[in-house]
């Protein structure tokens, strides 16, 4: 039986399958242009499903027989569609501008007490509702023809099935759905004025919605018997592909952006959640929670830095026939051992994300002298990632007790050995390696075995599909090393805002 995992993202798709074993047969990828102006950030979505066909068209010529493919993507991003499901405007993303003066208009109607003890978000503009009600207000000739409000894993799933269904998860990213009932709230549609019927059926996450229709199956190569499962808002993915299922652990995922997923056993504090800035969002297992700590910078910033400070030495890396960041690894070894910088580097590249949302946060790096090397400023650069981390989840730990005991790492960041070790020292909890960089379409795929009945349930499907490689675990003189520092870290976005 093969297995399909379809990641849908911001700038390009990719459908990865998996045979019954949990072995990755190969993937196929499709980019699609972004828009973005001094209006709004778009995003078109036909092109987003022509990169779908096209994948789905090029891994059907060598497996034909995919039982089913999971779908997980990118969330808040949504489009208006007619009947059909043909779209009715360009998407606006997530980081679109526009909505600030709805979400302000809902917040007044609704107060924002009871949106965040109804949807477990702290109300922002970049969630959909706001922008739906814009649309509403400034487009109503779009907002008269509307049949569909569509997310893009709904979107996809409409025109691969037929059947307007979302899950759960993804859901939740509307600003305009109740997760403790698990439907879109009326309270909060009557107060947008939206017409809650626009919106899909809500399902749980992992579910069939629907197999190909004949069309899609003819010219794409698969079986109309296909399965089409949501697989839900891709951080919920991954935490499923990383084999996460309770409160014992939390999931890190090393990409461009660095986020740590910890999962709740019960539905946290809200208001104490949200006052931090943090979604609570309704995990795949029934009953339990995740929440998204994240940074904008993780590997980009460490990118940003061997782009700009280590030229020369990506020269002399590729002599030796080492990556530049494993000569930079080596090379601060070499000098200074498992030592910190001492460094304090401020990782707001691109502002600040948890628990800030500070958009016009800036970078910082403290410490400098006139002996700071390139494997220096690098090594900073891997720390302040990690403090930054570090400080996330001392927060949502004063905000409702964690007791995570394990951290399971995804992504690029989890192939470096001294990332790994120093992210184990400063939590001072171990960090799990695993196998695959690409968690999401593991994640996706394993719900689709346990949807088609290849598996009974997600853990024995973890069992096959999810490989532990290391486990790292804190010293404690490291971490108290670090602690040291980190103590200071932590006062550095106070100390450094005011002047940026």
């Amino acid at each position: 039986m093969k297995l399909g995992g379809l990641d849908i993202g911001t700038t390009g798709c990719k459908l990865t399958v998996f045979d019954e074993n949990g072995e990755n047969l190969g993937k196929a990828y499709r980019d699609y242009p972004a828009k973005r102006a001094v209006s709004g950030h778009e995003i078109d979505v036909s092109a987003i499903m022509q990169g779908v066909y096209d994948c789905i068209r090029e891994m059907a010529e060598q497996y034909p027989d995919l039982a089913g493919i999971g779908v997980t993507s990118f969330g808040e991003t949504f489009v208006m569609t007619d009947e059909a499901g043909t779209p009715l405007h360009t998407a606006m993303l997530y980081t679109d501008p526009r909505g600030a003066e709805e979400c302000a208009e809902l917040v007044e109607k609704m107060g924002r007490v009871r949106l965040i003890e109804e949807t477990g978000l702290n109300p922002h503009e970049m969630y959909s509702v706001s922008k739906v009600m814009w649309v509403k207000k400034h487009l109503p000739e779009v907002y008269a023809k509307a049949k569909h409000i569509f997310l893009m894993e709904d979107y996809v799933m409409f025109h691969l099935t037929g059947c307007a269904c979302i899950d759960y998860s993804l859901a939740s990213r509307t600003m305009a759905f109740n997760i403790n009932h698990l439907h879109f709230s009326y309270n909060i549609c009557e107060a947008a004025d939206i017409d809650i019927e626009l919106f899909s059926k809500p399902v749980p996450t992992g579910s069939v919605v629907g197999t190909l229709t004949a069309e899609v199956a003819s010219f794409t190569g698969l079986s109309k018997e296909t399965k089409i499962v949501a697989a839900g808002h891709d951080q919920v993915a991954a935490a499923v592909g990383a084999g996460a299922f309770d409160g014992s652990v939390a999931v890190d995922g090393a990409g461009t952006v660095e986020c740590l997923t910890p999962i709740f056993d019960e539905k946290p504090d809200l208001l104490a959640m949200s006052e931090k800035n943090y979604a609570v969002v309704p995990y795949v297992v029934p009953g339990k929670y995740v929440a998204y700590a994240f940074s904008y910078t993780g590997g980009a910033l460490v990118q940003w830095g061997t782009e700009t400070f280590a030229k020369k030495e990506a020269d002399l890396a590729e002599e030796e026939g080492l990556s530049v960041h494993e000569y930079l690894e080596n090379a601060y070894s070499k000098r200074h051992g498992e030592s910190p910088t001492g460094l304090l580097l401020l990782p707001h590249f691109a502002g600040a994300a948890t628990p800030y949302m500070d958009t016009g946060s800036k970078g910082a790096v403290l410490g400098l002298t006139a002996d700071t090397t390139a494997e220096d400023l690098y090594t900073a650069c891997l720390e302040g990632v990690v403090y930054e981390m570090a400080l996330n989840r001392n927060t949502i730990d004063a905000c409702t007790k964690l007791r995570f005991d394990k951290v399971l790492a995804t992504g690029g960041g989890a192939r470096s050995k001294r990332w790994m070790q120093m992210k184990a020292d400063v939590l001072n909890v171990p960090f799990v390696s695993l196998k695959t960089l690409d968690a999401g379409t593991v994640g996706s795929a394993m719900m689709t075995g346990v949807a088609t009945g290849l598996f009974k349930d997600l853990e024995d499907a973890a069992n096959t599909m999810v490989h532990r490689l290391e486990t790292y675990r804190p010293r404690e003189e490291m971490h108290e090393q670090y602690e040291a520092l980190y103590e200071r870290y932590e006062k550095v976005y106070e100390a450094v805002r005011p002047l940026v």
